[in-house]
């Protein structure tokens, strides 16, 4: 979905190394290994990056969400776009795959998180049981996600991310609050039970090679995880949100989608010849 010319693929998947030659308008994808893989000639519109996932992607818009947070880290360098749906499940967000993603499409993202499995690992038998999905069926649905994102462009960034942990009690205040005496006292989700999906969605990326985020691991390593990361013992508070936007944007620094290094896509203000505006654009073939 990156608006691009002069896109040239010479080869299949790899770990790029961006770099924006001062004397050229191109920025070039490098394999370290295999030579030059992937050149843009010319930037005609930023690269976009997409969120795909549930309610916890849905709601990174939000103040202090880890969404804002990339749109604000990649101002001018790629468009942060949002597809996050509420309540869904790796069964239900397969459907939407040639919608967001569609094959044969000339301009794919660079790169595209998915968020997915909290809704997955809600428990049969409790009051969110219709989302249930059982493991190996979840991790069957992300091979199918990963495997569509790879049809749809090769060279994308694949991230996956894990369901984040529960906080059981957390979880049971919130139901209290919106059921009160209907409220079950047998939790929907438990952390154990995240933790399965948290893992099988590593294994996942590691099978098909691509990244991951482990985020049910890394906010345990916090004291007090439960309600500093968590606003109802599964949802983000702003902190929650933001150890997402770290890890997220160590893997993007990690496969050279780093920000400070990506071309901006029109010339910054300082370069402009008041005397002589059109000068620069013309030399960047802007005009």
């Amino acid at each position: 979905m990156s608006r691009t010319n002069g896109l040239m693929i010479l080869g299949g998947n790899f770990k790029s190394t961006l770099h924006h030659p001062s004397s050229s308008n191109s920025w070039c994808a490098v394999n370290p290994t295999r030579s030059i893989v992937c050149v843009l000639e010319k930037i005609e519109m930023r690269p976009e990056i997409v969120l795909f996932g549930d309610s916890i992607t849905e709601q990174s818009f939000k103040y202090g969400g880890w969404g804002a947070s990339l749109t604000d880290t990649y101002s001018r360098k790629a468009d942060i776009v949002v597809r996050g749906y509420g309540g869904y499940t790796t069964r239900w967000a397969l459907f939407l795959l040639h919608h967001i993603f569609p094959l044969g499409s000339t301009t794919p993202p660079v790169a595209t998180t998915v968020f997915l499995g909290a809704n997955d690992a809600a428990l049969p038998g409790r009051t969110s049981e219709r989302q249930h999905v059982p493991l190996e069926e979840y991790k069957e649905n992300l091979r199918k996600i990963v495997r569509h994102l790879k049809e749809c462009s090769p060279t994308m960034l694949i991230v996956l991310i894990t369901p984040p942990p529960i906080d059981e009690e957390g979880r049971q205040q919130y139901a209290t609050s919106v059921y009160g005496e209907k409220a079950m006292t047998a939790p929907e989700r438990t952390n154990e039970v995240a933790g399965n999906y948290a893992n099988e969605c590593v294994e996942v990326a590691k099978e098909l090679g691509v990244s991951s985020v482990n985020l049910w691991s890394k906010m345990q390593e916090t004291q007090g995880w439960q309600k500093k990361f968590l606003s109802d013992g599964l949802h983000l508070t702003p902190d929650g949100n933001r150890v997402v936007y770290e890890e997220v944007v160590k893997v993007f620094n990690g496969a050279s989608l780093c920000a400070s290094d990506m071309p901006s896509d029109f010339p910054h203000h300082s370069e402009i010849d008041p005397q002589n505006p059109a000068k620069v654009f013309q030399e960047r073939g802007l005009l």
